[in-house]
């Protein structure tokens, strides 16, 4: 069911104040038509008083209406009787004569059984009472006190005091409906004018909501206008802008904190890529001295060598984030997707002989713009991402499609799984799945990471799909 109710302030204080209008405009009419109404009953009550009960008197002489015929003028005084004037005699609360003046002389009615109860009701007490007659219409009669201890009953039609509170009414409706619908219309434009300012407080809102304030240089648009600050909207405009400017003071000293720690990771694993290739050869040359060494100096010298070579693997990943971190572009050139997937998958079933390894290719090569060599690490890290986190016997099969415009690559592996908590950090740096993992087997948590900030430099996405038994990675770049 579609929701009516407005949902914006300008609609909800326009529709308040036609609401308000309404409810006043129904009052005074409201009050008009019964006024109107009691005032003209009440003048009906004097003219049926000022005429007495000459009409009905002259009722008392007629005989049975049983035995006359429908003309009563030879004994009924209708002088200075109005057209409609109604008369009718009771005795013992019994309807004996009733007629009424019309313009070629007086009329007997015939009245229902429904119409002499009403009739035989009405007190007489010499005031007016409104009394519904069937044969005829409505009525306002007075009932008095005959000389023969009968009750006279004089009435006059309801229908012109109907008639003047109806007219009264739709007058009234036709006034208060055009008078609403100016003052709907003349209120939207002013509260649509009054809210000017809070519009634009909310348009800059918007536009500030649609940036990506997460990393990088941020360039927040230009404040809201500031009306009156007495005022309700230039206050909220006001603080409005003062919150953008300490959020655009906060953002630029985060840019700066992280272009700082960018500089210094790349200058750090720069400056490290020297040492750690000397200590890496130093241990390698002493390896291979020909004298006879202790099994102890042996084993730390291959340890040497072994960490050194994992360090300078380290210092390599994050230089190369460090550099896709500062913007820095990579080669472009027609890359060949399905030979990267061959070559890569081959090197895998080298390494991973206790996994099963599946591929599923198109038939055409799929061809991609960028740098090859930053594509086939991608491949790679996610094989053995794959091969590091699953048992043996883990079957994984590599996916390589196109639609035309765009190429998608998928490995899946039956695993474990991939924990839900690590998930929403898997693309981090130095994200592990398994923190108990030994640093020669488990790496330094820098390998998604690197899938994903190459990716991202090729204009493409990677997501991950993970439960137990199924875990997918889905590689897309645009251009296939």
């Amino acid at each position: 069911m579609r929701d009516l109710r407005p949902h914006t302030l300008r609609a909800r204080l326009t529709l308040g104040l036609l609401v308000l209008l309404t409810v006043s405009c129904a009052a005074v009419g409201l009050a008009a038509v019964v006024e109107l109404n009691g005032f003209l009953t009440s003048r009906l009550d004097e003219q049926l008083t000022e005429t007495g009960n000459r009409f009905a008197v002259s009722l008392e002489h007629k005989g049975e209406p049983e035995k006359d015929d429908h003309d009563g003028d030879e004994h009924a005084d209708t002088r200075r009787q109005a057209t409609g004037t109604f008369g009718a005699r009771l005795v013992d609360g019994t309807v004996t004569n009733a007629a009424v003046v019309r313009p070629t002389g007086t009329l007997n009615v015939d009245l229902t059984a429904a119409d002499r109860e009403r009739l035989a009701a009405v007190p007489a007490d010499g005031r007016g009472h409104s009394v519904g007659l069937s044969a005829l219409d409505d009525y306002r009669v007075i009932a008095t006190r005959g000389l023969d201890g009968d009750v006279l009953i004089t009435g006059m039609p309801l229908e012109p005091v109907e008639a003047a509170v109806h007219r009264l009414e739709l007058v009234a409706g036709i006034v208060f409906g055009a008078a609403l619908t100016a003052a709907g219309v003349a209120g939207a434009l002013w509260v649509r004018w009054s809210l000017r300012p809070l519009s634009r407080v909310a348009a800059t809102a918007t536009r500030v909501s649609e940036l990506p304030l997460a990393s990088g240089e941020v360039a927040l648009p230009p404040r809201a206008p500031e009306s009156d600050p007495r005022g309700e909207v230039g206050r909220v405009a006001g603080a409005f802008n003062r919150m953008l400017g300490h959020v655009e003071d906060a953002l630029t000293k985060r840019h700066a904190s992280e272009e700082r720690l960018r500089s210094f990771a790349a200058d750090a694993s720069h400056e490290l890529r020297t040492p750690v290739a000397s200590v890496r050869g130093h241990a390698e040359l002493a390896l291979l001295h020909p004298g006879p060494l202790p099994p102890e100096i042996t084993r730390a010298l291959q340890r040497i060598a072994a960490e050194s070579t994992r360090m300078g693997a380290m210092v390599d990943d994050l230089l190369l984030l460090a550099r896709l971190d500062a913007g820095r572009p990579l080669e472009t050139a027609p890359v060949d997707l399905t030979r990267l997937v061959l070559d890569a998958l081959t090197d895998a079933r080298a390494t991973g002989s206790g996994h099963r390894w599946e591929l599923d290719l198109p038939e055409d090569p799929v061809t991609v713009p960028g740098d090859a060599h930053r594509l086939q690490q991608v491949l790679a890290n996610l094989l053995s991402n794959a091969r590091l986190h699953t048992p043996a016997g883990t079957k994984v099969t590599v996916t390589l499609e196109t639609d035309g415009s765009t190429a998608s690559l998928k490995v899946h592996d039956d695993g474990p799984g991939i924990p839900e908590d690590i998930q929403p950090g898997v693309f981090e740096r130095f994200t592990r799945a398994d923190r108990s993992t030994k640093a020669e087997t488990g790496g330094a948590g820098l390998g998604l990471s690197i899938v994903a900030a190459v990716v991202e430099a090729h204009g493409g996405s990677v997501t991950l799909e993970s439960g137990p038994g199924s875990t997918t990675f889905t590689v897309r770049i645009d251009g296939a």
